[in-house]
């Protein structure tokens, strides 16, 4: 909300001395988020000047310009010459000039310069050189504009434009202050400045009189709120829609963000920024009978004021004659009824529409306006009869109209419910001692009825009709502690009650995430939306068919599944990445992924609303319709793990990385992982291999098959692995303890086996470590060769194997016999044998 000074001081007492700045630090005192300070970026010389006399010159390119000498005051040099290409005035006209040195918005300085035959010493403005509108054809006279102001005057005065405004911030709940009156209120709040409430007038002033009932017709209403329960209309007949709009009036909209469209339009967006109430006029004299509020019918369209057809929905709530729909209520008029040119009588209205309804078509129709703004958050109820006469009677004054006896009204009595707020729930609450004035002083302040119950036991409070957003004693212990400030609240933390944090299952989650950030990948979080391809190459291991869950409403209409892998979001960020240079990547991501049972349908016709809480069969039937969710952990390398340096090649990821970093998660989950070899459709045929846990199956790592990289635009070889962490964490039992530390020396072997070439290696290092026995500390394997000396068919795997006892130094005899017991399990398994 932007809010211009020169305004806010007609309601609220501002000091005269008061800067942007000192506005802004008070409002934010009471709850409002500062934005921006907003001027008309406009400096002077800028000053009333009179035509002397204007010589008309046609010029060589078609086009006639005026010499003009007009007299800008002694103080200012007299009479000066001046060049200007507008036709709209003659001598003796007052006009506005800028002199040189001035500066307009743009910015665009002024000075004096040589052009078409003459040096132009200033220039004469228009509405929109100044940015006071979009009319460009014509320079301000300032007698279109009701203006007689003596020769030198500054004009930037005169015409408001050393105004200034503050914007703030509005959340959702304090609709009310999208209003000068609602934040003038709040500054009254935190400064103490007396407030002048606008909307103060004599009710018998503000009744309509008669002639123009409107009926409303809901048969369908929202959640069961009628569509519209007030709709106050006046008539003011005879305006002059060409009566230009006061330059005060334009520049306070200007600076509220709002653009000049005439004096009728206007006067109701003015009385709706002072008011905080929309207004909406018709042309009375296009009306085709009385006013009708309904919900729209199935296929009814309608074209709005931008000039669109509209297709309507069964919940829009329109503004109708005999002729049909005239406005989309709330959110935006009809085209052919709306004020214009030739509009001599005008019917003005505003009414009351239902929150919900409102947000709703505005959000359908993508056509968010002032008043939807106002409307969905909710419009003080007692307000539109004050705001109906405000803009009559301003009709009245700057359009020439008559204001008579004719409108109607309808509307309903205005129920506030009252709050029980118990005696010391806002000290406990907010952890403030307030005293019981300072509470009821709060409340009154902000305009509620506060009156004590006779036990003494607290107060009956009734929150004012502009206050919607109070509804319950949190939500009045929050006013009490915004109006006396939250510098007031401790900053002390309070202390946790045993047994509560993060569970063993999530610190789990994050101590995997840690360790492979620390291990040097980098997390790289994706939407988890995907294509039922992508779904099917890999979420399963033969790339068959799998259902999947699609989305009803899904941001992107290529991607509508929610996916059942992290790699398609791995290799999207990692094409993102390799397109932009940086072609060594390691990246992971820890999420969700969504598994949908065959079979089973998850989808859901009933959505309950939004403002009550289901019940339990309906909650029941929601988790009924939510597919099986695992936390899943996967990583994507390619490119160099160390790159290519004097006396040293590059080194490219591959499996080996990929399963270093498989280890980590195994040892920051507390788990063992095995690898065997497999098979899956998206990965390189012998390059795969599947993710054990005391036998289980938890995940898969291998290389990219080359055509899946490919269609994936990566440009090299790439390696993966998922795994199914909430599996990892659920067999990973309890706590681990990390085993004692030998101080005795360690005994090292290798040994050499030939075997044939089909046996995997991990499975001969699993017979030698079950060999071994408890002598063992570690084995690993040092070399695979096939080639000369190894028969055909086999090949010859050497480990290298370390031993040590936890209460003496082994003997070479002791290290190799425990060697060769480990030999003999190989040889009958695989029928290994030493090789010589």
């Amino acid at each position: 909300m932007r809010v211009p000074l020169s305004w806010l001081r007609e309601y609220v007492d501002l000091a005269a001395d008061a800067t942007p700045e000192d506005v802004l630090a008070a409002l934010v005192t009471v709850g409002f988020e500062e934005e921006d300070v907003h001027r008309f970026d406009i400096t002077g010389p800028v000053v009333v000047g009179q035509v002397v006399s204007l010589e008309a010159e046609p010029q060589s390119n078609g086009k006639t310009i005026n010499w003009c000498q007009v007299d800008v005051g002694e103080e200012h040099g007299g009479i000066r010459g001046i060049v200007c290409g507008a036709h709209n005035f003659v001598a003796g006209d007052k006009v506005i000039v800028t002199l040189p040195d001035a500066v307009l918005p743009g910015p665009f300085p002024i000075a004096a310069r040589k052009t078409y035959g003459h040096v132009s010493d200033g220039m004469i403005a228009s509405a929109r050189e100044l940015g006071l509108g979009d009319e460009h054809n014509g320079i301000v006279v300032l007698s279109d504009l009701g203006i007689d102001a003596p020769v030198g005057t500054d004009a930037i005065a005169l015409l408001g434009l050393d105004d200034v405004a503050v914007e703030i911030n509005v959340t959702p709940d304090r609709g009310y202050a999208f209003s000068l009156r609602g934040v003038a209120r709040e500054y009254s709040h935190a400064t103490g400045a007396t407030f002048r409430d606008p909307a103060e007038r004599d009710f018998a002033e503000l009744q309509p009189g008669s002639g123009h009932t409107t009926v409303v017709e809901d048969v369908a209403p929202v959640r069961g709120n009628i569509g519209a329960s007030e709709f106050v209309t006046r008539v003011v007949r005879g305006v002059d829609p060409s009566r230009p709009t006061p330059p005060w009036m334009v520049a306070r909209l200007s600076l509220a963000g709002m653009r000049s469209l005439g004096v009728l339009i206007d006067i109701t967006n003015y009385v709706m920024l002072e008011l905080g109430q929309p207004l909406h006029g018709y042309d009375l004299d296009k009306l085709a009978g009385g006013i009708t509020v309904r919900r729209a019918n199935p296929g009814e369209k309608m074209t709005t004021l931008d000039g669109v057809e509209r297709t309507l929905h069964v919940e829009d709530l329109l503004i109708t004659d005999e002729s049909g729909p005239i406005g989309l209520a709330g959110v935006m008029g009809g085209g052919t009824t709306e004020m214009s040119d030739t509009t001599r009588n005008v019917l003005i209205e505003a009414a009351n529409f239902d929150p919900t309804t409102i947000a709703r078509s505005a959000r359908r129709h993508k056509l968010p306006s002032e008043a939807s703004k106002r409307f969905e958050r909710g419009v003080d109820p007692l307000i539109p009869f004050v705001a109906a006469r405000r803009a009559a009677d301003l009709m009245v004054e700057l359009a020439g109209g008559t204001l008579t006896e004719e409108g109607g009204a309808l509307f309903a009595e205005v129920f506030v419910s009252e709050i029980e707020l118990p005696a010391g729930f806002v000290q406990g609450l907010i952890g403030v001692d307030y005293t019981d004035d300072e509470i009821t002083g709060a409340l009154t302040t902000i305009g509620a009825d506060v009156t004590a119950s006779e036990e003494g036991s607290g107060w009956t409070v009734i929150p004012p009709t502009w206050r919607p957003d109070l509804t319950d004693k949190w939500t009045l212990a929050e006013e009490v502690a915004r109006i006396h400030g939250l510098d007031r609240i401790p900053s002390v933390l309070p202390t946790p009650p045993s047994g509560r944090g993060l569970t063993a299952h999530q610190q789990g989650r994050r101590r995997v995430a840690d360790a492979l950030a620390a291990a040097g990948l980098v997390e790289t979080p994706s939407f988890p939306f995907t294509t039922d391809v992508q779904n099917d190459l890999h979420g399963s291991a033969s790339g068959a068919h799998l259902p999947s869950i699609r989305l009803a409403n899904p941001l992107d209409g290529q991607a509508p599944y929610l996916r059942r892998s992290l790699i398609p979001g791995l290799l999207q960020t990692a094409h993102r990445n390799i397109s932009r240079g940086l072609t060594d990547l390691a990246i992971f991501e820890t999420g969700v992924v969504f598994l949908p049972e065959p079979g089973v349908d998850y989808g859901t016709e009933d959505v309950p609303p939004l403002g009550e809480r289901p019940s339990d069969e309906t909650l029941a039937q929601l988790n009924a319709s939510i597919p099986p969710q695992h936390r899943f952990i996967s990583a994507l390398l390619t490119g160099n793990v160390a790159p290519r340096q004097p006396g040293r090649p590059a080194e490219a990821a591959g499996l080996v990385e990929a399963l270093d970093a498989v280890r980590v998660i195994a040892a920051a989950a507390g788990v063992e992982i095995d690898v065997v070899q497999a098979e899956r459709a998206a990965l390189h045929p012998g390059r795969t291999g599947s993710l054990l846990v005391a036998g289980e199956e938890v995940g898969y790592v291998g290389e990219l098959h080359p055509a899946v990289a490919e269609g994936a635009d990566l440009p090299g070889r790439a390696t993966v692995f998922e795994l199914d962490l909430d599996r990892i964490l659920s067999l990973a039992g309890g706590r681990v303890v990390a085993a004692s530390l030998s101080t005795f020396p360690a005994a090292t072997q290798d040994v050499s086996l030939t075997l044939p070439a089909e046996v995997p290696a991990a499975d001969v290092q699993a017979a030698l470590a079950e060999g071994a026995g408890a002598l063992l500390e570690s084995v690993r394997l040092v070399d695979d060769y096939r080639g000369d000396g190894v028969p055909k068919g086999s090949k010859s795997l050497t480990f290298a194997l370390r031993f040590r006892a936890d209460d003496r130094t082994l003997t070479a005899a002791e290290a190799t016999a425990a060697k060769l017991a480990g030999v003999d399990v190989a040889a009958q398994r695989f029928g290994a044998a030493l090789r010589d």
